[in-house]
């Protein structure tokens, strides 16, 4: 290991020599001057790792020198020491960016603290969050195996995701690879637990404690009785927004917002756009929406775009539940109709209840699939947060939260489903009629294993459209991906490691479902 360097600078440095012997045996290596003259030269020729000046010095005081060493080595922690407690005297020292004072006399162990504190913070940091995952592994691993409803599920996830977030800086590759293995035998679980209860929620064959908050239910059971507080309520939808990405936002609306929901909600199969939003805004399933507006469904193989009616379809679910809101709604695709909706709140500012439909995550996930930059940029889990949370700090759905709150609109912050990154290739066949999409299939002739993926060989049973020609759909579970026999090995090259969505995992189903109230000025 490098021995850290450090510089003491004190005009009575001979008085503190059993100080800096503490320090050498503690591992340091320690110069020493009793000037400021001499620190700087010394600094500007030496890579010292922190300097510790003493401010009150003859000749050139430490307040002095501080800007001098700065300029020397910008990036340099200074600790300043000081007998004085004046606070015109920290407030100098502060303003000059030194990295922690001390007031004499000096404490061996004070000093010691005040170094580790920083060089070593991300060090201690790393090790204490790794020795705290470590004793967590196995409550993680007992809720794993006991986990019994979506609301446990959900709770485990929570914690996972927690666990990802503060082991994403760590130096420990070993127990991230933990983590990671751990959260994929999560996704096996939670896959066959979506598969055993399923067919139940859609179909209502349990009570309805048993049965989660789902696309096609979250506007009745939770949305509206937020709207009918009687505040101005807006819904943010970020499509294809996942918890982790959720978590890697919140932090910056913090100053503007409460938070007083935290919770989730189930994103139905497939976990596609298509049939996830459609079902959300119209409060009934795929099925449901093909029998009564046939003209506004589409099935996979047919040409078309698949959710232009969703306002349509909001509308039509506030006037069956005898609601009279005033409603405006908005779908951004591109950064422009953002800038323009911006610069035209008012119609937001005057409904009772307003839409915002945000794709820009959406873009993002299939950017990474198609250009070689945004996969250089997103190559792992933590770099797409890090991508998402840059996005989001420029973007003009921050400002748009940022007016909404000035205006004192309470927001629902949600998404139509979640996304994971896939490595592991299950292969199936199927006619030119079969579904384009990696995480489920709808055609007429699959043939696949069955033991590899979920399989609804009558999608009525799910309230899925059959369609013209559809007879099945199958559902790929955690990080698999469904690829063709011909031309195998270049789909799975080209395919392997990118974001999809449509299948079961907690990624994609386990969707947030946040209320944010502004902060009263």
């Amino acid at each position: 290991m490098t021995m850290n360097k450090i510089l003491w600078v004190d005009d009575e440095i001979e008085l503190l020599k059993p100080h800096v012997m503490f320090l050498k045996a503690k591992g340091y290596e320690v110069d020493t001057c009793n000037n400021g003259y001499d620190a700087v030269d010394m600094v500007a020729a030496t890579g010292y790792d922190l300097v510790i000046l003493d401010e009150m010095m003859p000749g050139m005081t430490g307040l002095e020198t501080l800007p001098l060493v700065k300029a020397a080595r910008p990036s340099l922690p200074v600790i300043m020491v000081t007998k004085s407690e004046e606070e015109n005297i920290m407030d100098k020292a502060i303003g000059s960016k030194i990295a922690d004072y001390i007031i004499k006399p000096v404490n061996p162990n004070q000093v010691l603290l005040s170094i580790k504190k920083n060089l070593h913070s991300e060090q201690l940091v790393t090790e204490q969050t790794t020795a705290d995952y470590r004793s967590e592994f196995g409550r993680i691993a007992a809720q794993q195996q006991s986990a019994s409803t979506f609301a446990e599920w959900c709770a485990l996830y929570r914690k996972i995701v927690g666990w990802e977030i503060e082991l994403a800086g760590s130096s420990d590759r070993s127990i991230r690879e933990v983590l990671t293995y751990q959260k994929n035998e999560a996704n096996q679980e939670f896959s066959k637990f979506v598969r055993r209860n399923y067919y139940d929620w859609i179909n209502r064959r349990v009570s309805d404690e048993e049965i989660p908050t789902m696309s096609h239910t979250l506007m009745r059971r939770r949305i509206f009785d937020e709207v009918d507080k009687g505040d101005k309520t807006t819904l943010i939808l970020i499509d294809n927004m996942r918890y982790d990405q959720w978590r890697t936002i919140e932090p910056l609306l913090r100053g503007i917002y409460d938070v007083t929901v935290d919770d989730f909600y189930c994103a139905i199969l497939p976990t596609a756009t298509q049939y996830a939003r459609n079902a959300l805004f119209a409060g009934l399933m795929p099925l449901a929406i093909d029998k009564l507006m046939p003209e506004k469904w589409l099935n996979d193989n047919e040409d078309g775009g698949k959710n232009m009616y969703e306002e349509e379809f909001l509308r039509r679910l506030i006037t069956q539940t005898g609601r009279r809101y005033k409603l405006s709604f908005d779908k951004l695709v591109r950064p422009e109709a953002g800038r323009r909706l911006v610069e035209n709140m008012q119609r937001v500012y005057d409904a009772d209840f307003s839409v915002i439909v945000y794709n820009f995550l959406d873009i993002l996930s299939h950017a990474r699939t198609e250009t070689d930059i945004i996969r250089d940029l997103t190559d792992d889990e933590a770099a797409f947060r890090s991508l998402t949370r840059s996005w989001f700090e420029h973007s003009e759905l921050y400002t748009l939260f940022k007016l909404l709150s000035e205006r004192g609109h309470r927001v629902i912050v949600t998404s139509d489903h979640g996304t994971i990154r896939v490595d592991n290739p299950v292969r199936v066949t199927g006619d030119k009629e079969t579904s384009a999409n990696l995480r489920y299939k709808t055609g007429r002739n699959l043939a696949y294993n069955a033991r590899e993926v979920y399989e609804v060989t009558r999608p009525e049973d799910v309230q899925l459209p059959s369609g013209r020609l559809t007879s099945s759909y199958i559902f790929a579970y955690n990080r698999d991906f469904l690829v063709y026999n011909n031309d195998a090995n270049r789909y799975i090259r080209y395919y392997k490691n990118t974001f999809q969505h449509g299948g079961i995992s907690m990624e994609e189903m386990i969707v947030p479902y946040v209320v944010l109230e502004p902060k009263r000025r």
